[in-house]
């Protein structure tokens, strides 16, 4: 039988757009398809002007189509979806904003919309890297760690809520800030990860003076105006210490894991606890302690604790929870993360392996017992 539109059409239906994770079909960005064998004409509407992955799209409809019985080759053009074929968008994949009883809930802080990860069927685990004080490398872990759980096929985000010292994004290698379609920002994605952070909103040099109602709302926004899709894993880089922004996301994420980040030395795991007994008094479960830079392996094969030790393990015995892992102190840790190349998924190396066995504890051992099923209802 000879190759019909229909048949092109039903090719294309498993090609997702790379940010949206949708089929292009069912998104409506297929316009017009002509069959003339050997060739296809096909003519798919972006999302936005400057799509940023364009040639991902290209590439993706191209491999669907050429190769179909009797098509060697594909003429593709590109137009753009109008003001209300985006707002057709979000509305289909991020609620409707006039949402009454019955109709999908809206998700998003300008209509008052709720927060989906807050809702008891929500099937995402949100885990809150903390710690008391800076520079104990919390970042470093939230990206390796986010890297090596994307590693192990499970969908994975980061919200970079340390607003005043924001550097995920140049940590994951990030290489454009979120597309806006009708106002609903699509967080970008690098190496299996996507993230949100207000190092998209302020230059990298720029200081955010802040005040808490500010803080508060601007979390807010991260949590609901960002379309997420329910990833599996939700990852959330706290700033150091107790303040605001920690207690506005306990009253945001009630069942969110916190995980908390010390060094070897005793005097930063002292620090450390008060992020754990804060976690604890806003009724935020603990669930494990991180040590970082553990030991630095000389090139003699040799351990050198140049911070200490038993931080980490001290910590984690007062708190009646595992330590999860000891990270070691390697140059390709910090270099990959001044450059964008995260070394959590990279096996080969010994730091590597010890983000693949941290991820794997988190995601297996620590798994809440209790599982929530969205069908599952009580009815009055």
């Amino acid at each position: 039988m000879a190759l019909t539109e229909a048949d092109v059409i039903e090719a294309l239906r498993p090609v997702h757009d790379p940010e949206l994770r949708r089929s292009i079909v069912d998104l409506g960005m297929v316009r017009k398809v002509e069959v003339s064998p050997p060739s296809v004409s096909v003519t798919v509407a972006l999302t936005i002007e400057g799509c940023p992955l364009r040639s991902e799209i290209q590439r993706r409809v191209s491999e669907a189509v050429v190769g179909l019985d009797g098509i060697d080759t594909i003429d593709l053009a590109f137009t753009v979806m109008t003001d209300d074929e985006r707002a057709a968008v979000r509305q289909m994949l991020h609620g409707d904003p006039r949402a009454t009883a019955g109709s999908q809930p809206a998700h998003g802080h300008a209509e008052g919309r709720v927060i989906p990860f807050a809702d008891p069927a929500s099937r995402t685990r949100v885990l809150l890297i903390a710690s008391g004080k800076g520079g104990v490398g919390k970042s470093s872990i939230t990206t390796n760690l986010g890297v090596a759980l994307a590693a192990r096929g499970k969908s994975t985000a980061v919200v970079d809520a340390d607003v005043w010292g924001f550097s995920i994004p140049r940590m994951l290698g990030v290489t454009h800030p979120p597309t806006v379609i009708d106002e609903m920002l699509v967080p970008p994605e690098a190496h299996g990860v996507r993230c949100i952070s207000m190092g998209f909103f302020a230059e990298e040099d720029q200081p955010v003076i802040w005040r808490g109602p500010m803080l508060h709302k601007a979390l807010e926004q991260f949590l609901t105006d960002v379309y997420w899709d329910e990833p599996d894993y939700l990852l959330v880089d706290l700033p150091p210490g107790t303040g605001d922004i920690s207690i506005s996301l306990a009253g945001f994420l009630p069942r969110a894991e916190v995980y908390v980040v010390t060094t070897p030395q005793p005097a930063a795991q002292k620090v450390a606890q008060r992020a754990a007994f804060m976690a604890e008094k806003v009724n935020l479960e603990v669930r494990g302690v991180i040590e970082n830079m553990s030991w630095f392996t000389g090139d003699d094969g040799k351990c050198y604790e140049l911070f200490g030790s038993g931080g980490g393990a001290e910590l984690a015995q007062r708190l009646e929870v595992p330590l999860v892992a000891q990270v070691p102190l390697v140059v390709e840790l910090r270099a990959g993360g001044d450059v964008g190349s995260p070394v959590g998924a990279d096996t080969e190396t010994e730091v590597g392996r010890v983000f693949a066995v941290m991820a794997e504890k988190i995601d297996v051992e620590l798994a809440p017992k209790r599982r929530y099923r969205s069908e599952l209802r009580v009815v009055d």
